[in-house]
């Protein structure tokens, strides 16, 4: 079942007018209220992220069971340090994302849409059931991620609310992009998350990602109040390497747990992919300098990719 979104996330509104839409009611004019874009959306556009269309007046994932991606791997891929360390766990992603980092990873899904992606529908069921036949492997239950997941946060929820009900795990890797009514919805299930924090100068975000610092800090703050949470940093040469913002990013995680060290930070080595290759990758003398200035204030930090 896809569910309903949460109150007031997918109802028209906003500065219609100004987004060149009707703002007649019988337009079925739409707003996505998953994330900061808002995307004013008529009747069948698809949004920023290629996975939330209107249908008849409301905002729909249209990825949802759609998995272009899926692997049973160590947890410590996600990557989680210190969340049941040497375990595996059923990593599941589908397409669509709602940045257009110039450094994407999985650009082949991120950057896909309906029509464009591979996928292999499955229900929450059958997925939970494939997580289940899994155990005998090592696998502690579900990770969501390859692609952006709150953008399709119903079939997460959907699937991990049966994941929940069998004892299982569930870990959320996301790059936090979402406004709070949908971690709401998210938080009786989520056991674990690793959150991308791509760096801490809110116009590296707008200008260079398309992102919103502020909604990332909210979701990070939020959510360290109740599950366990690593946070990434993909150190990119001449662009997020500067020593006074990685002190500045790490008193602020520091904040965050009011000095009980917890949150795990992990700076990683960035390598030319997508449309990012007019640099070379990360010095690794970098990261580990970037490492030791993060260890002044976190008591676990981890260089990935070194």
């Amino acid at each position: 079942m896809t569910g309903e979104l949460p109150e007031n996330m997918d109802r028209a509104g906003g500065p219609a007018e100004s987004a060149g839409m009707n703002p007649d009611p019988s337009s079925k004019a739409a707003v996505c209220g998953v994330c900061f874009h808002r995307c004013h959306l008529k009747e069948g556009q698809t949004g920023f992220c290629r996975a939330r269309k209107n249908t008849g007046g409301k905002v729909r994932p249209v990825n949802y069971g759609e998995l272009t991606s899926l692997a049973l791997d160590p947890i410590e891929k996600k990557p989680l340090a210190r969340f049941y360390p040497g375990s595996m766990i059923l990593s599941v992603g589908s397409f669509g994302c709602n940045l257009a980092c110039p450094f994407c990873q999985n650009y082949e899904i991120s950057c896909a849409d309906r029509e464009s992606a591979r996928t292999r529908s499955i229900s929450p069921s059958g997925l939970c059931a494939l997580a289940e036949s899994l155990k005998s492997r090592g696998n502690i239950g579900i990770a969501y991620t390859y692609n952006e997941p709150l953008i399709g946060w119903e079939f997460v929820r959907d699937t991990a609310r049966l994941v929940r009900e069998q004892g299982m795990k569930n870990v959320l890797v996301s790059n936090g992009t979402a406004g709070l009514p949908v971690l709401r919805a998210l938080r009786p299930y989520i056991d674990a998350m690793n959150i991308d924090l791509k760096s801490f100068r809110p116009d590296y975000y707008e200008k260079v990602l398309c992102g919103n610092l502020d909604q990332v800090k909210d979701w990070i703050r939020e959510s360290v109040r109740f599950c366990h949470v690593e946070l990434t940093t993909l150190i990119v040469p001449g662009a997020n390497d500067r020593e006074d913002e990685i002190r500045a990013m790490a008193e602020w995680i520091a904040s965050l747990d009011s000095g009980a060290g917890k949150i795990s930070w992990h700076l990683t080595r960035f390598f030319p992919r997508h449309r990012m290759t007019d640099r070379s990758a990360t010095d690794i003398a970098l990261i580990r300098r970037l490492a030791d200035i993060a260890r002044e204030s976190l008591r676990y930090v981890y260089t990935g990719n070194c």
